[in-house]
């Protein structure tokens, strides 16, 4: 058996926590009754007005926060969820072990911003294994048949990059004709696996722009525990969603941020919720924003990928930690196999793209059924006799994310540069979306809130750092 690394056929084919910054209480809420957060008391109020407002506490309000705190600016972070880190969130209490119920990987850790901080906070960061293994029934793939199924890869990555420097069109459309039997599992591993949506539904120039992450940390307390001590001492207003952003072009220029516990006023607001929410109308923005932000948004709009996490203990499928597997498929019913995570006896189905997201609509039992009996089909074990506790993440339902990450549109690679540029340089935004080549990953989120702190400290006369 030929083993390759994670992500190589792309490559092939071509602290500590800073000092918080200062934190304003919000003004009297705006409707009686406003229901408090359990997990976040409002913090106590000090005179003179905020300069920043940043909305979202995931990757991107984090590293705003952290990248403002020594300019001397005044900052509220508020967050609409329980937790800090977005779409990146660690669960110990489901399985007694970390679960990451959404981002795992610590993509390319010698450029991260995220891994390099992570060595400092003392949590356990260490190298994913450089395997992925393919399934082909209930065996696995050949020598001979990886050399053939890498060759395929290859191909469909290169034309893809070759159709994107003449028209960007949807990477389904650049594929070779002739991937003969590999061309579904390609066609998964690419798309749904890779960006969280079908080929037919992804930008070639967007794809061909994508960073390699074809070398990988773990952490073993989970990516979401390590994002929250990053956050360690911001003063986040936990359980205190946004509900609408006023601002004004004219002289007396200013952002008024509602939220469910009262109104901030600042002077610049650094916006980081999803491409999703942004497009729901969740958040109301008076003035309303300008089309090209709207179109951009809605032309990066999120994906579907989600976990179905098993405990199988005593290791029923023979396979190794943190070990990645695929399967010879000829349809889009697949998935991706992360096993016993960490060392433990947690292994996690995952299904994205159209499939991944019409399953996940059908409820939990109907994700456990099919992930159990993928299981059965590829190893012969009765999955349904071994599983213990289980759990499957619906992303796309919750109400402050409504998805996975983004994938532009055909011919909407350049929406990414629009949502990068400021609203009457009073709002900024930021997030995995605002980000060219490290779309879809925590630290291409992380970069892209730091680049807003230094824009919106400039534009007010100071210096982020």
């Amino acid at each position: 058996m030929k083993e390759i690394s994670r992500r190589s056929f792309l490559a092939a084919s071509a602290a500590a926590v800073t000092a918080a910054p200062a934190l304003a209480a919000p003004s009297a809420p705006n409707a009686p009754g406003a229901p408090a957060s359990k997990k976040s008391a409002p913090p106590p109020s000090r005179p003179g007005p905020l300069d920043v407002v940043i909305v979202g506490a995931g990757a991107a309000g984090i590293a705003a926060a952290r990248r403002l705190s020594g300019s001397g600016l005044r900052v509220a972070l508020v967050e609409a969820g329980a937790a800090v880190g977005g779409r990146c969130v660690t669960d110990t209490s489901t399985f007694g072990v970390p679960f990451d119920r959404g981002a795992h990987w610590l993509h390319m850790p010698d450029i991260n911003p995220v891994a390099k901080l992570g060595a400092q906070t003392g949590l356990d960061l260490y190298p994913a294994p450089p395997g992925q293994r393919m399934r082909i029934g209930r065996r696995y793939a050949r020598e001979g048949e990886m050399e053939s199924y890498l060759s395929g890869m290859v191909r469909a990555s290169t034309a893809i990059a070759d159709a994107s420097r003449r028209i960007d069109v949807s990477c389904a459309q650049a594929l070779p004709k002739d991937l003969g039997d590999w061309r579904s599992t390609i066609e998964f591993v690419l798309g749904p696996f890779g960006c969280a949506k079908d080929l037919s539904e992804v930008s070639a120039l967007d794809f061909a722009h994508s960073a390699e992450r074809d070398v990988d940390l773990l952490c073993r307390q989970g990516f979401g525990a390590l994002l929250a001590r990053l956050a360690g001492g911001l003063p986040v207003e936990l359980g205190n969603p946004a509900t609408r952003i006023s601002f004004s072009y004219g002289a007396r220029r200013g952002v008024d941020v509602d939220t469910m516990r009262g109104t901030h006023s600042a002077r610049a607001a650094i916006v980081t919720v999803s491409t999703n929410v942004l497009t729901s109308g969740k958040i109301k923005f008076d003035p309303d924003l300008p089309r090209r932000h709207l179109d951009a948004a809605a032309k990066l709009k999120l994906g579907s990928y989600d976990h179905i996490a098993l405990e199988l203990p005593d290791n029923p499928l023979a396979l190794r930690a943190d070990e990645l597997v695929f399967e010879k498929s000829d349809s889009a019913h697949t998935a991706a196999l992360f096993a016993n995570v960490s060392g433990t006896p947690l292994s996690i189905v995952d299904v994205a793209g159209t499939f991944g997201r019409d399953l996940a609509a059908k409820g939990e039992d109907a994700m456990f059924d099919f992930a159990q009996s993928w299981l059965t089909g590829l190893f012969g074990v009765e999955i349904g006799k071994t599983v213990r506790r289980k759990y499957a993440t619906r992303w796309n339902e919750e109400p402050w994310v409504l998805g996975a990450f983004s994938a532009a549109a055909p011919g909407a690679q350049g929406a990414r540069r629009v949502l990068m540029e400021p609203v009457g340089e009073r709002i900024w935004f930021a997030g995995e979306a605002a980000h060219e080549t490290l779309w879809g990953t925590v630290g291409g989120a992380w970069e892209s809130g730091e680049r807003a702190a230094d824009a919106v400290a400039k534009s007010l006369g100071r210096r982020a750092g």
